[in-house]
């Protein structure tokens, strides 16, 4: 399946992290194609506009507070604005990025995207890309829980300012960072100024995503990069939320994650969900996953912030034998045993046999334990 709506990136993080200065780099390179910027300048160093002008970008300056609260209108119309007058042949973009302030929650620019219903038919959400300062990072976790949102959130993590820290204190950032996003990938800033490319596509709900990319956007990183042990984590759940001993806005932070090897009924899925957001949906920073329901050959990717979801993306060139359902929970201010009774309630449901115990057997429930 083609996607042809138009490429949405979400470019955030924390206050002096380098938003402005990795995106003035990205203009700049000659490979990046043509891009549509929304920025912010509120309290932030603003873009190079001669550059900008040099470039011929299309930049939108919004400077009258925070993008993701008070001008969430102004920002639909913006965007819509700038496909309208791409339609019209006045400007010629391949993709928008919006470069939120250092403060911004990201959830309701992901809501925007999908509430709007011309928003959501011509664009999508390419991918949350978020900045993270290796010098000052810690501090700005420890006392923003903004910033501890913008890094769960993301699909995206580059690392800012090593070059200024210990190679210790990167590793210890590093390691708190993949606690609270298993499943992001983790680079230094300096790879995507060099290679913009890796910026795009972050997200694993595109309609022309492939099997491997969309099973790498549910997995664990650390689970990708060295074999899992197939006797680790027997329970069916995996945790992956941040070590103890961290700051108290990381331990708001809880994430789960279920592996189920035979495919899900679709009643017992929906109401799975349906009774997650009804009762703790406003505490979901992400829910994703690549899921198999019976009776179904291929599977189907979902994602959703809170209330919002976005609409189910079919695998249709989905070319393995694997029927393994992969789900993801973030959320916040929720305990891990109430997200472990919610994915519970997923688990019990795999085929049983008659006087089979209400669990299934540990062997048909793969799991892997995630930092």
């Amino acid at each position: 399946m083609t996607e042809t709506r138009l490429p949405v990136t979400l470019l955030t993080g924390f206050l002096g992290a380098g938003k402005s200065t990795l995106l003035n780099k990205v203009l700049a390179d000659p490979g990046t194609g043509r891009i549509a910027v929304i920025v912010n300048e509120f309290g932030e160093v603003g873009l190079d506009h001669d550059l900008i002008e040099a470039t011929s970008e299309e930049v939108v300056l919004l400077s009258s507070g925070c993008i993701c609260c008070s001008i969430r209108g102004d920002l639909a119309q913006t965007i819509a604005d700038l496909i309208e007058r791409r339609a019209q042949g006045d400007l010629d973009f391949e993709r928008v990025v919006i470069e939120t302030t250092g403060l911004a929650d990201p959830a309701p620019i992901q809501q925007t995207l999908l509430v709007d219903r011309f928003l959501a038919t011509h664009t999508y959400l390419d991918g949350v890309v978020t900045l993270a300062d290796a010098v000052n990072g810690p501090k700005t976790l420890d006392a923003q829980f903004e910033a501890v949102s913008q890094i769960a959130t993301a699909d995206l993590i580059l690392l800012s300012k090593t070059d200024l820290a210990t190679p210790a204190e990167v590793a210890a950032f590093r390691s708190r960072l993949a606690g609270l996003n298993a499943t992001a990938r983790i680079i230094d800033v300096s790879e995507a100024a060099q290679a913009p490319g890796v910026l795009w596509g972050c997200s694993g709900l595109r309609r022309d995503v492939t099997p491997d990319a969309a099973v790498a956007w549910v997995s664990p990183q650390a689970a990708l990069k060295a074999p899992a042990d197939p006797l680790a984590n027997l329970s069916g759940l995996a945790a992956t939320g941040p070590a103890p001993g961290f700051s108290p806005h990381d331990a708001r932070i809880s994430s789960e994650s279920i592996i189920l090897k035979q495919p899900i009924k679709d009643s017992v899925f929906d109401y799975w969900l349906d009774t997650l957001i009804a009762l703790r949906g406003a505490d979901i920073l992400r829910v994703k996953g690549i899921v198999f329901l019976e009776g179904i050959e291929t599977p189907f990717v979902f994602h959703g912030v809170q209330h919002i979801f976005d609409p189910p993306v079919p695998l249709k060139n989905w070319h393995m034998i694997d029927t393994t359902s992969r789900i993801v929970i973030i959320a916040r201010d929720m305990s891990r045993p109430e997200l472990q009774r919610s994915l519970d309630m997923l688990r019990s449901t795999q085929a049983q046999k008659p006087g089979a115990p209400v669990f299934p057997g540990w062997q048909e429930v793969e799991t892997r334990n995630w930092p």
